[in-house]
């Protein structure tokens, strides 16, 4: 599953699941963007460890994924897309009489317009060059639901619907896009919310972790960076050649259920 000669955009990518990602595709051969909204000397600093450890370029460029042109410019800033992943994301809960408009509005542009945008600037490179691969980043609330998510829910259903439009509209061509479906993953912020939880229940590390966050998880374990980032390679390699508009869940055995 070698990506030499690729490159690879993946949004939102300076931690978490997008840094996995983008380490995974580095370590493949491709030569990757990576992204936020931020431009200080550390995002940068970040793609140069990346470059140096993977022996690929590796690029960070600035964007606001909330804005729609912000977007389309990180892919053409980029000057050629053969692989993207749309991982971009926020989160908020609260119940839907209380959920503030502007939250609302926020997690549905970066969460699922950002794709679109995206999306639509990269599929005219991937037909010139002959290949494409799109890969979405969605959630088990892509495929269930989840009280006080309304917004969240609502845009990560959108992401799998997108993502069948947009195999259909591709799938003549070389170009297949899918959307990986996780649970709950081990990154950095799912690590810092766990002292709270501990704090708000009344439990230890295990019990928090076993009892309340991985409550819907069977496997009564986190999903990992690396784990999605393996998948997403497995998505761009030749054996993916026929998995197109399709969903792979990344979870545990959540969507079992």
């Amino acid at each position: 599953m070698q990506l030499s000669g690729k490159t690879a955009i993946v949004t939102g990518s300076n931690s978490g699941i997008g840094l996995g990602v983008a380490e995974a595709l580095a370590a493949a051969g491709a030569s990757v963007v990576i992204n936020s909204f931020t431009d200080r000397d550390e995002d940068h600093a970040l793609a140069a460890r990346l470059a140096d450890e993977h022996g690929v370029p590796v690029r960070y460029i600035a964007a606001d994924m909330s804005d729609g042109d912000d977007c389309r410019q990180l892919v053409a800033k980029a000057g050629r897309c053969d692989i993207l992943v749309n991982n971009a994301g926020i989160q908020h809960v609260a119940a839907i009489e209380e959920f503030p408009v502007d939250k609302w509005n926020a997690i549905l542009a970066i969460n699922l317009s950002s794709a679109f945008h995206t999306t639509a600037a990269a599929l005219p490179m991937m037909r010139a060059a002959g290949w494409g691969r799109v890969v979405n980043i969605a959630s088990a609330h892509g495929l269930t639901a989840s009280p006080y998510k309304s917004a969240y829910v609502a845009a990560k259903h959108g992401v799998v619907g997108l993502t069948k439009v947009t195999a259909l509209e591709t799938a003549r061509d070389p170009i297949t896009c899918n959307a990986i479906c996780p649970g709950y993953v081990l990154t950095p912020l799912v690590e810092s919310q766990i002292p709270d939880q501990m704090k708000k229940h009344g439990m230890d590390r295990e019990t928090v972790i076993r009892e309340v966050m991985l409550d819907r998880q069977p496997s009564g374990q986190f999903a990992t960076v690396e784990q999605i980032g393996g998948t997403t390679v497995f998505l761009c390699s030749d054996a993916a050649e026929q998995i197109t508009g399709t969903t792979i869940s990344v979870d545990g055995g959540w969507t079992a259920l």
